[in-house]
């Protein structure tokens, strides 16, 4: 009898590809998503796409419409995808006892998502993380004074709220914004990661870096090999949170080249792209009987529709036009594929709310497509 996953979001290039993963290995795949049109939709591995109300309008609703679905299609499976994973893991209370969640608990997943919660459980682990403190505290006005320093909101995605600062610039006053933290500004390589991992094992690692920006989200990245060092950050912090399911992490190496973990991303990032279908298949539905990820011939890869904006931008400012071209004509898309074409031919319909929000608001690509489902506290 054919099982049934249920992927909770359908609108980015990670959700694509995870629905083509386990379809190949004869999975029923639904989406739950609060658009009406977006990119999984027209991809012939995906046997039903169901709306449900966005978790930013009405998160309560939200999570009804999802244990409906679960109940009337008979899901066993459920995978969180991207920012929406905040909302979606409060199911986890009401799933029926034959349905699994491919996450670990809404409580961890939260910790994990807080900038400043995440720097303190890695530091008490021993591993390097920059300077890190709560805005509006005696270590933070510190930090200020005698470093370059960045702010970011406690929770936040795509780089929003984030402001580059040099050393000595007053702080601003915490009633004028969100719950933020101060960091230590590094100058080194900027690297970013995904990892699955079961019962506090890593299964496998992609460590990439990005080629081309979309504000701060890469919209084209490059596999980076022998990255031993990171990859034994991760598997110490993996082990002492006894971590299940997706975990990615943002590293930028310190003037003497250790890599300092600047945040965590409890979630499926770009780096899966990498991932031979099967393997992350395997991965997801059977943990625990992989032991390593077959990783993809193609060392660069681009979402190809962003990544040309990008270039066409830059051929008018002179900014990277031509690393930028470079990407274009030599990476390959990770969303076209011979036997499912529609995903990538189509994408300039089932993505048009998202690039006219981008465009109309002056937002990244990234902020564009989960202002109603990142989480904010």
């Amino acid at each position: 009898m054919t099982k049934t996953a249920l992927l909770t979001l359908g609108r980015l290039p990670k959700s694509l590809d995870i629905a083509r993963a386990l379809s190949s290995q004869g999975w029923r795949v639904i989406i739950a998503e609060p658009a009406k049109w977006h990119l999984s939709r027209v991809s012939n591995s995906v046997s039903k796409c169901i709306p449900v109300t966005a978790p930013n309008d009405d998160q309560a609703q939200y999570v009804a419409d999802l244990l409906s679905i679960i109940e009337h299609e008979k899901v066993e499976l459920v995978v969180p995808i991207s920012e929406e994973a905040l909302h979606a893991t409060l199911i986890e209370d009401a799933l029926p006892e034959n349905v699994r969640l491919f996450s670990m608990p809404h409580q961890q997943v939260r910790l994990l998502h807080d900038k400043m919660r995440f720097i303190e459980l890695a530091d008490s682990y021993g591993l390097s993380v920059p300077e890190t403190h709560l805005l509006g505290t005696d270590a933070a006005d510190l930090l200020a004074s005698t470093h370059d320093y960045i702010i970011k909101p406690v929770c936040t995605c795509s780089g929003q709220g984030l402001e580059l600062c040099m050393r000595g610039t007053p702080l601003p006053p915490t009633q004028s914004r969100a719950p933020s933290v101060v960091q230590r500004q590094l100058y080194g390589a900027h690297k970013s990661t995904f990892s699955i991992a079961h019962s506090g094992r890593v299964i496998g690692s992609v460590i990439y870096r990005a080629t081309v920006l979309s504000g701060t989200v890469a919209v084209a990245f490059e596999h980076l090999a022998d990255q031993s060092t990171i990859e034994s950050w991760i598997e110490t912090f993996v082990e002492k949170s006894n971590h299940s399911g997706f975990i990615s992490f943002d590293f930028i190496e310190d003037d003497a080249g250790t890599p300092m973990a600047i945040e965590c991303n409890p979630r499926v990032t770009s780096g899966v792209h990498f991932v031979q279908p099967q393997d992350l298949a395997t991965a997801i539905t059977d943990p625990e009987q992989i032991d390593g990820l077959t990783l993809k011939p193609n060392t660069g890869m681009k979402q190809f529709y962003p990544c040309l904006t990008e270039t066409q931008v830059a051929a008018f400012r002179g900014n990277g036009f031509s690393a930028k071209l470079k990407v274009m004509l030599r990476d390959s898309d990770v969303n076209f594929s011979w036997r499912d074409p529609l995903p990538l031919w189509l994408m300039p319909f089932t993505a048009w709310g998202i690039m006219k929000r981008s465009f109309l608001k002056g937002e990244s690509f990234g902020e564009a497509s989960t202002f109603d489902i990142a989480w904010y506290e």
